[in-house]
């Protein structure tokens, strides 16, 4: 690509490309490409004028030669990364202002007095209609001041102060819709663009490859826990399919062969193989904007009662403009007071609180499924912790692999491998990466995969019946027995480590030592959320007693119990419900989706099963827990910057009322400095609400 260095200074440059402009698209191949490279931190990409600005660290002739590389036709983006990324958002709602500003200003410079006059009145009919529609329907909202207020002045022949009004009212209109798509748009964009890798039917085998590779009409095998990556139709197999994430709906519904699923719904029971009918994420990110603009139930309640007591203030407002009247009988005072209206901000400048709030979230890897979960993270006093994968490490790994049928280790191992790699979980994770290391490469061996939540995997391979998980389903669920003369070693097991059983018709076959240590920053982050208000601790784990003590006398841990089963964990989310208690609950596998769902907020661990994540209302990275931290300091001060607002835009107003009453500001310049308040509280909402880290 050849280009022009406009402008440099260190570590940023802005470049003119050879061209004229560029499309939409071309823009977002470029800013894809470069924000791709490893040592570029940022880069803008301006269409019109075909100029870049690229920040870099490290060496400038490596930034340049990166430029150098790109060509339109060579880069491979993602489809649904080029998709709803806002540009072509963003370049409406600009054209949309300039036009309306030159055409008002044209407008009053060029047009005689008389078309002028005709004009307004044409204009000013659908602001009077929309008046007496609400009013219509007995309701006396904002549409009924407006309405008002340019009627008024119609009547009194002021043309003038009816089309500042409106002019005003449009351009309002134009920021609150183009910040409000943004936001929306920022947001759905962030929870969309998800990708990972499913399971597809190729040639009589089941192979593991990334969604990019998926076309219509491939064959994909969603089994229980995890979630449907396409809209597709069931061509094999039956379902409990959990839908509320699309729509709302609590129970799972039932599929079967020839049903119609849909992408972000999740299998809780069952396997399905469906056809795929559309890739590239497009429904998928339609409908999780379709969730944010219209589901009323993710609205914090803050954010709720500012909404309604909005549409409380205005029969007041015109009541007060009638008593000014009636007082001083001015109508220009009369109008200032009408044009002052508080539910113009008030329902502009929550709602982009909570998703500029829920967009920052984003920025610290954290995916906010709506404003209600933020306002329960802020007012939570106790938190559950699940132990596997959450304080442990994210990539446990696996330390020994203990035969008790001979020494093939390596054989065992990737038996053990060839059944976990259906079903997720970090532990799982860790036995098929320790299979991998090893080039322990198979075929897919085993009929059909059954999971048993909580327990293990049971299948048969080469006609022998094979299972796999905790000590409690292997010897006491399964009957299994251990090998003759094997008990001292069965005996001696090291302590240190977690153990996964896997036996084989009946018999012990090995034990995988896998070693899980808790993360290092465990204590501090447990520390620092007593300190942010949180004043119980509780960590629940399927682990034994033993285990369990020494974690939670380590970390300082409130509360513990060990041994529990998924409904042991939702059953103690309730009862701390009941018992007055805002409660949070942070899990990563299948077994802790019980419990993220009973909890008022239910964080999940990013790495872990994605029924974990769907349920969930929040996820978090996998790195590092203090990401919870940043998630509470983040929903206070969203908490905070609401009421905060709440107070300017009332107390603001008030203002304008008084200075209306007085006669010391006219009806147009009441509208300005309402519009202009409305706007820029607003804008305020859209900023980071934490210091940049």
């Amino acid at each position: 690509m050849k280009f022009i260095i406009k402008h440099e200074m260190k570590g940023r440059i802005r470049v003119h490309l050879s061209m004229s402009r560029m499309t939409f698209r071309e823009a977002d191949i470029l800013c894809y490409y470069l924000t791709s490279q490893e040592n570029i931190t940022s880069a803008k990409v301006y269409e019109k004028t075909a100029d870049a600005v690229i920040c870099y660290q490290g060496d400038r002739a490596e930034a340049l030669a990166i430029l150098k590389r790109f060509c339109f036709d060579e880069v491979e983006v993602p489809e649904e990364a080029l998709s709803n990324t806002g540009r072509e958002l963003n370049a409406k709602y600009q054209e949309k202002l300039v036009n309306k500003i030159l055409f008002h200003y044209a407008r009053k410079l060029f047009l005689p007095w008389p078309l002028c006059a005709c004009y307004t009145g044409f204009c000013s009919a659908k602001y009077i209609w929309q008046g007496l529609k609400t009013l219509a329907k007995g309701k006396i909202e904002v549409p009924v001041l407006d309405g008002t207020a340019i009627a008024v002045s119609m009547l009194r022949g002021d043309i003038q102060t009816a089309g500042s009004i409106m002019f005003l009212l449009g351009v309002g209109e134009i920021l609150e819709e183009w910040t409000h798509k943004k936001s929306v748009d920022n947001l759905a964009r962030t929870m969309a663009l998800n990708t990972g890798r499913v399971w597809t039917k190729r040639e009589g085998q089941e192979l593991l490859v990334s969604v990019s590779e998926i076309q219509a009409g491939d064959q994909v095998v969603v089994r229980m826990g995890n979630v449907i990556p396409f809209d597709g139709t069931v061509q094999e197999g039956e379902a409990m399919v959990n839908q509320a994430s699309l729509t709302g709906e609590s129970l799972p519904v039932r599929k079967i062969e020839n049903s119609t699923v849909y992408a972000g719904t999740v299998v809780e029971e069952g396997e399905i193989t469906l056809v795929v009918q559309t890739v590239g994420g497009f429904s998928r990110y339609e409908k999780i904007v379709t969730m944010i603009e219209e589901s009323e139930k993710l609205k914090s309640a803050m954010e709720s009662r500012a909404e309604h007591l909005a549409d409380k203030l205005v029969p007041y407002t015109l009541a007060g403009t009638l008593l000014t009247w009636l007082l001083t009988r001015n109508v220009e005072k009369a109008l200032a007071v009408l044009m002052v209206d508080f539910s113009c901000a008030l329902k502009l400048a929550m709602p982009i609180s909570v998703l500029s709030a829920i967009r920052e979230a984003g920025t610290y890897r954290m995916t906010v499924k709506g404003g209600k979960y933020l306002e329960a993270v802020a007012e939570a006093d106790t938190i559950i912790f699940d132990k596997t994968g959450t304080l442990t490490k994210a990539r446990p790994t696996v330390a020994r692999v203990i035969p008790f049928q001979g020494d093939n280790t390596d054989e065992m191992l990737r038996i053990a491998a060839c059944m976990e790699e259906h079903f997720p979980h970090s532990m799982a994770k860790a036995v098929v990466q320790a299979a991998k290391e090893k080039q322990l490469d198979h075929e897919e061996m085993h009929s059909k995969v059954e999971y048993i939540v909580a327990h293990g995997i049971s299948t048969t391979i080469e006609g022998k019946k094979a299972i796999i998980g905790s000590r409690h389903f292997v010897f006491e669920d399964e009957g299994c027995s251990i090998p003759e003369g094997m008990e001292e070693q069965f005996d001696n097991l090291p302590v240190e480590y977690s153990h996964l059983y896997l036996a084989i018709e009946n018999q012990l076959a090995a034990v995988i030592c896998i070693e899980d240590p808790l993360r290092e920053e465990v204590g501090e982050v447990i520390t620092a959320l007593k300190e942010l208000g949180l004043n119980k601790v509780v960590m629940m784990t399927g682990d034994n007693e033993h285990t369990a003590a020494a974690i939670a006398e380590k970390t300082g841990i409130d509360e513990y119990y060990s041994e529990v089963l998924p409904e042991d964990k939702a059953a103690f989310v309730a009862k701390e419900k009941a018992a007055g208690r805002k409660v949070i609950m942070i899990g990563d596998g299948i077994n802790d989706s019980p419990a993220l769902s009973a909890a008022d907020v239910g964080i999940a661990i990013n790495d872990g099963a994605e029924i974990a994540r769907e349920v969930a209302d929040i996820t978090i990275g996998a790195e590092n827990l203090a990401e919870i931290l940043t998630l509470r300091r983040l929903s206070k001060a969203l908490m905070a910057r609401i009421g905060r607002n709440y107070r300017t835009i009332v107390g603001f107003n008030a203002m304008l009322i008084l200075l209306g009453v007085t006669g010391l500001i006219q009806p147009a310049a009441s509208a300005l400095l309402h519009n202009t308040s409305t706007l820029v509280i607003g804008l305020k909402s859209m900023e980071n609400l934490l210091p940049s880290p």
